[in-house]
């Protein structure tokens, strides 16, 4: 019996670093910015860093440092890239048992162009973990008492029902981060699925979608996502920090302020970090803390596993505002 078993992608990140590249403004990007080189020029390289990323891996990586039992159930090629992240599993502690093999596409790739700012743009090659298929999964072998599922994408994404109903069939507690592609899904076929997640976490963006209220409105877009999830619903801000409902109260915790080396993984981080804190405390504040604690130190390190918090590892705790129905913010207590 596993107490986590995490759904998702392996990715091989590979870093270049630049001096010469730069953030110019610019209306036809999306967040009217873009990561800018000379065209026909050759640019210099400060620095290349190679690392092992992707949802399924980063999540497991920080459950196994909180000392849970854990295994990874993902499909990476049969090429020399995907040894390296099933060493690096096996190094963790991650059962990789449960790891699918293919020659069909390439194991994940990310290439992160990195500017002196630390502004950065990311290439996304979503290979092997897209082709993971319902014959590929050892079901009667899945025994947890969580699945945390990290974004799917390809023919994975098509079985984020069916993972949850066997989920919900075999009393599993299901921890869910969806993607577009999942949040994408035909409305009332989205609905089945949402009220069998215990907890659903997305950031401001996804949020704002999902509930189509503006994202400004917290209090309005949780009364939307409180209908829609019988559990936790969680919206991460980035730098802004975190807001967090189970039916009853608004949770609310800003970001610590550190220095950032590296933003890669910091949204796993505190994810992972968040149901590490509930599966052991049982409270959302103690959750919320744990969580933040953990993204603020991967973001203090290259690389989406570097830094993560171990099990017993002191760290620093935010305030954690409470709030119900229109009482003002009161700052939570509670002794952890």
């Amino acid at each position: 019996m596993f107490d986590i078993i995490t759904f998702g992608s392996g990715t091989n990140d590979v870093y270049f670093i630049s001096e010469d590249l730069m953030v110019v403004e610019e209306k036809k990007f999306l967040t009217k910015k873009g990561l800018c080189l000379s065209l026909g020029s050759k640019i210099e390289v400060k620095d290349i860093l190679f690392k092992i990323g992707g949802g399924g891996t980063n999540t497991a990586h920080t459950f196994r440092k909180q000392g849970f039992k854990v295994a990874w159930c993902g499909m990476v090629d049969k090429d020399f890239a995907s040894e390296k992240i099933i060493n690096e599993l096996k190094k963790a502690g991650v059962e990789t048992s449960f790891i699918s093999r293919t020659d069909k596409k390439l194991t994940n790739y990310s290439i992160i162009l990195t500017a002196p700012n630390r502004e950065r743009t990311i290439l996304v090659y979503r290979g092997a973990s897209g082709e993971l298929r319902r014959e590929d999964i050892p079901w009667q072998k899945l025994k947890a008492k969580w699945f945390y599922l990290a974004p799917l994408s390809g023919k994975l994404a098509n079985l984020f029902e069916e993972i949850v109903n066997f989920a919900r069939k075999n009393k599993i507690k299901v921890a869910a981060n969806p993607g577009d592609t999942q949040l994408s899904l035909p409305k009332t076929k989205l609905k089945r699925i949402l009220k069998k997640i215990d907890i659903l976490i997305l950031n401001q963006e996804e949020a704002s979608a999902l509930s189509k209220v503006p994202y400004k409105e917290e209090k309005e877009i949780f009364k939307k996502l409180d209908n829609l999830v019988p559990g936790i619903c969680i919206m991460t801000k980035g730098p802004e920090g975190v807001v967090v409902s189970d039916g009853e109260y608004l949770y609310t915790a800003p970001a610590l302020k550190e220095k950032i080396l590296d933003r890669t993984g910091a949204g796993d981080a505190f994810s992972s970090g968040f149901l590490s804190g509930f599966i052991k405390n049982k409270s959302i504040p103690f959750a919320i803390q744990l969580g933040v604690a953990n993204a603020a130190s991967c973001l203090k390190k290259w690389g989406a596993k570097e830094g993560l918090l171990n099990k017993n590892q002191k760290y620093p705790r935010v305030k954690v505002g409470k709030v119900k129905c229109n009482e003002e913010t009161k700052v939570c207590q509670d002794k952890f």
